[in-house]
């Protein structure tokens, strides 16, 4: 149906067209046919018999060509259509509505300007367009980079409003443990399914270290739902680990929790769909995923990395401390000892291997920070 009003419109297009060109040739077909038939006048058309028929003619070979083509043109209409709709979607919604308020300012004041300019001669009919053009682009591009700068400039206007209608009601009673409540859920906390599985998330929420409400996407819980059906066995005690965690953080801490019905149709990748998750809601991504923090980062939106916070809360060392340790594996190095702390942390030791699968005291000579963690050097104790 949509094919053929286009088609219609198109070929009605073509059609006006041809014979509003082909009306400009009438003065010539009549220089060179000049009979008094050609031109005669018809009266209430204002129109002479050779304008007539090059309007009709002009009008119907318009219409053959618009026909013809309309098809092409269909095609190549819908492809831009698809295009502009993928941009959009991949725009943040805060953005598309930042840009057509920009679209729309600029028109405007390219019409006043242009207005200004259209008395000139020869040239003062298409100034507007061009005016038009430029202002409406760079309307589009300055209110998208400078959305918050220009934002944050009419901040005082809710306050105010606020004000005005917080003097206007009644006094009421306020609890003070609702209040802080209400304070923190202005600012989310989106969890992914691989730190819900990891399950450290439900010890930092029980230490109310955590603020603000955790959101959860429901396309999380339903990866979480694949993996906990899964065919394989460890999958599928990671993806029922996964629930039960949820379960937890729901009923025995003190975070609120909320699910979310939002999705994206037109992302496939769970990741992605959570970036752009964040950044409608403008919230921090909860995560241990190392590529997830770094694609979240690129694309604006706050990560907070459990893997960073457990390296962070790790025990500092410094040389010459004392330690006892149990040599369980050798180092990659000849002669070396691999210990582990209890939180994890490894401990390679000079000359440990003689002593593999004893307890010994060694004494911390260096440490040294990586992304995998903290990794501790040390040698045994005469």
């Amino acid at each position: 149906m949509l094919d053929r009003v286009l088609r219609f419109f198109i070929t009605l297009f073509m059609a006006i067209a041809g014979g509003a060109l082909l009306n400009l040739a009438s003065p010539l077909l009549t220089s060179f046919i000049s009979t008094e038939i050609l031109q005669a006048d018809m009266g209430w058309i204002k129109l002479t018999v050779a304008g007539f028929v090059c309007i009709l003619l002009g009008a119907v070979l318009g219409g053959v060509i618009g026909f013809i083509l309309s098809s092409y043109f269909i095609h190549k209409l819908k492809r831009f259509s698809a295009k502009v709709e993928v941009q959009l979607n991949k725009m943040p919604t805060h953005d598309v509505i930042a840009g057509a308020v920009g679209l729309l300012l600029g028109l405007i004041f390219a019409n006043l300007l242009g207005y200004a300019f259209s008395k000139i001669p020869v040239v003062g009919e298409y100034i507007p367009v061009i005016f038009s053009i430029v202002f409406g682009y760079l309307g589009i591009t300055i209110m998208i980079r400078k959305r918050k700068e220009l934002a944050g400039a009419f901040d005082f206007i809710p306050k105010f409003m606020k004000a005005v209608a917080k003097n206007h009601e009644p006094e009421k009673e306020t609890s003070t443990e609702t209040a802080p409540m209400l304070e923190g859920n202005t600012q989310y906390k989106l969890l992914d399914t691989s730190v819900i599985i990891d399950g450290r998330i439900a010890d930092i929420c029980d230490t109310g270290f955590i603020e603000g409400t955790l959101l959860i996407p429901v396309f999380v819980l339903e990866e979480l739902q694949h993996i906990a059906d899964s065919s394989d066995v460890l999958k599928r005690t990671r993806g029922r680990r996964g629930l039960d965690i949820l379960q937890r953080i729901r009923q025995g801490t003190r975070v609120r929790v909320e699910v979310t019905n939002v999705d994206f149709d037109d992302i496939a990748e769970v990741d992605s769909k959570l970036v752009r998750l964040g950044q409608q809601v403008g919230g921090k991504i909860i995560t241990n995923d190392f590529n997830l923090n770094k694609v979240a980062q690129l694309r604006g939106v706050e990560v907070l990395n459990i893997n960073e916070l457990s390296n962070a809360v790790k025990p500092v060392v410094i040389p010459g401390e004392n330690m006892r340790v149990t040599v369980v594996k050798s180092g990659k190095e000849p002669g070396q000892g691999v210990a582990y702390l209890d939180d994890g942390t490894m401990i390679v030791i000079e000359g440990g291997h003689r002593f593999m699968n004893e307890i010994i005291d060694v004494e911390v000579t260096s440490a040294l920070q990586t992304a995998a963690g903290r990794m501790i050097f040390a040698k045994p104790k005469n």
